[in-house]
């Protein structure tokens, strides 16, 4: 009978672990080249970010080798600007393209860069659980067919693309 027990609570830690291995990602990254300030295309939605445009986020890389993070968004509704600042870091040299973001220890969430352009201009970024997507660009506006290869990227992996909200970035 413990066996049984055993076999069953195995099977069941296994089958709710996701894991990593199935979200791709890239396998570079400089956080050099990708330090400094990305423009918010396109998100899936989400608590965090709800009802802000002009959302940008800014990475700064730290002699301690990890990564400021500050995101920024304004809110028409309050009428300013909201800000979190936050850590990144990569938790193993195997994957550079899983990060780890904290903004609230203890707690951290997953960055995985699934998209990268050699030249550090766009990215797509999520999380494995398909729950977070964003379109990001060094300037405000991405050309169309760019915005929908990495759309078809992102289907491709499981993302529900239909709920992608569009960022207005108008607001200066």
């Amino acid at each position: 009978m413990t066996n049984k027990i055993l076999i069953l609570l195995s099977m069941a830690a296994f089958l709710s672990c996701k894991t990593t291995q199935d979200l791709p990602t890239v396998e570079k990254v400089s956080i050099s080249k990708y330090s400094g300030q990305w423009y918010e295309i396109a998100r899936l939605p989400n608590s965090f970010e709800k009802g802000l445009e002009c959302v940008t986020a800014t990475y700064t890389q730290k002699s301690n080798g990890k990564i400021e993070v500050l995101n920024k968004g304004y809110s028409s509704e309050k009428g300013i600007y909201k800000t979190a600042k936050g850590t990144a870091r990569v938790p193993d040299g195997e994957y550079p393209g899983r990060l780890k973001v904290t903004f609230f220890w203890p707690f951290s969430g997953n960055y995985y860069i699934l998209s990268l352009d050699e030249k550090y201009q766009y990215a797509l970024v999520g999380d494995p659980s398909r729950k977070y997507l964003w379109v990001l660009a060094r300037t405000k506006t991405l050309n169309a067919s760019i915005y929908d290869d990495l759309l078809d990227q992102a289907e491709n992996n499981g993302f529900n693309i239909q709920e992608l909200i569009k960022i207005n970035q108008g607001c200066e």
